[in-house]
């Protein structure tokens, strides 16, 4: 166990890992020549964090300085959205490299209707874009979401919380990002029933910023610049009940 800045992070080796497959009709944005993904993760020794998000700045605005931070982790970030969105997924390249990540966007569909999506394609989209089906710790939204409301937000985070209820992705903790907005009463911010908060030094509060005005480029004035919480703040699962228990939870329409 360690401690970082007030946030505790217990390291758990976890075993019988499987490689998935990554598929390029589904994880269009190929990071890195010379060797796959796989491979790369494969002779990692560090302790192998997946961050599992809907889109590209959705790592950053919820846990960008809790990476920042955690130099020990190694990182993959998938985002399940963009793939093919010429401004944003070079954007993302930047991002990664600054985190010192890997990384991919899957391209599920993400227009302004934001039409629901069946389980299984949301599964497979996650499946396919992974470079491993195990890690020692996994990332992802809440199924209420962070705000009121994006859709994408909830649906990645039920096929992660499924996935890992049925053993198709393994790791000891499932962390689930803790923010919410009273419905629409305020700008999102850490939930007061959260198991872990990360109190952000100034320095890192900034560049975790920086990622968002000059990588990502938001302007300093967005939704995006103003919400960035300098109190990150994660709900902690264990285990496949209290998996199933969010699963239970429903956002009201």
């Amino acid at each position: 166990m360690h401690a970082t800045a007030g946030l505790t992070v217990r390291c758990v080796y976890v075993r019988k890992c499987t490689l998935a497959p990554l598929a390029a009709s589904v994880a269009k944005m190929p990071l890195e020549s010379g060797g796959s993904l796989a491979d790369k993760w494969r002779v990692s020794a560090r302790e192998s964090v997946a961050v599992l998000v809907a889109h590209p700045d959705d790592e950053t605005l919820w846990a960008g300085g809790t990476l920042l931070m955690q130099r020990t982790w190694a990182l993959f970030v998938l985002g399940a959205c963009r793939g093919s969105d010429l401004d944003r997924a070079p954007k993302f390249l930047r991002v990664l490299s600054q985190l010192g990540a890997l990384g991919r966007l899957a391209d599920l569909d993400d227009g302004p209707l934001q039409s629901p999506l069946a389980d299984s394609t949301v599964e497979r989209a996650l499946l396919e874009s992974l470079p491993s089906t195990c890690f020692d710790r996994i990332l992802t939204h809440s199924p209420l979401g962070e705000y009121t409301r994006h859709r994408r937000h909830e649906e990645v985070a039920r096929a992660v919380l499924r996935l890992w209820s049925r053993g198709q992705l393994q790791a000891e903790e499932l962390w689930l990002f803790a923010y919410e907005d009273g419905n629409r009463a305020y700008l999102p911010r850490a939930s007061a029933d959260a198991d872990l908060v990360n109190e952000l030094p100034f320095a890192v509060w900034q560049q975790k910023l920086a990622l968002l005005t000059a990588s990502y480029g938001f302007d300093p004035a967005s939704w995006e610049a103003r919400v960035t919480p300098r109190r990150e703040a994660f709900f902690v699962l264990k285990s496949a009940s209290e998996a199933l228990t969010w699963l239970e939870k429903k956002r009201d329409p």
